[in-house]
């Protein structure tokens, strides 16, 4: 099993930034491939960035290219997600999620992973 907890989220004006947090437990942390998943109120959740066991790998949204950097240390067993240039439209619970399982298909699908995180809320107000 993998617990993950997430923190770092808050109420941040547009255009301002915030760094989100996902540590890890249960699994050695190299092991995982991990991504954040994000959930505005009646919209489905959507993927926003990944990143692979030894962090050489990474996969970002369309939607926040540019305005958002995933990176991890394996050595502190935690994700990280830096977020510049915040908008209203990133309004959403932010999740981690890991997988353990050894063929990673498609990082930018939330079936691609086995472990989620309880989320952290980001609101960006106008």
């Amino acid at each position: 099993q993998v617990q993950l907890v997430e923190s770092g989220g808050g109420l941040v004006q547009a255009g301002g930034s915030l760094r989100l947090s996902c540590a890890a437990s249960g699994r050695t942390f190299g092991s995982l491939n991990m991504g954040w998943f994000r959930q505005a109120p009646g919209k489905e959740r959507e993927f926003v960035a990944a990143i692979s066991r030894g962090g050489g790998a990474t996969y970002y949204a369309d939607s926040v290219k540019g305005r958002v950097t995933i990176s991890r240390d394996n050595a502190k067993n935690t994700m990280y997600l830096q977020m510049n240039s915040l908008k209203p439209e990133d309004t959403a619970v932010y999740y981690c999620a890991a997988t353990s399982r050894f063929v990673w298909a498609d990082p930018f699908s939330h079936s691609a992973y086995n472990y989620w995180g309880q989320g952290t809320q980001v609101t960006v107000s106008s």
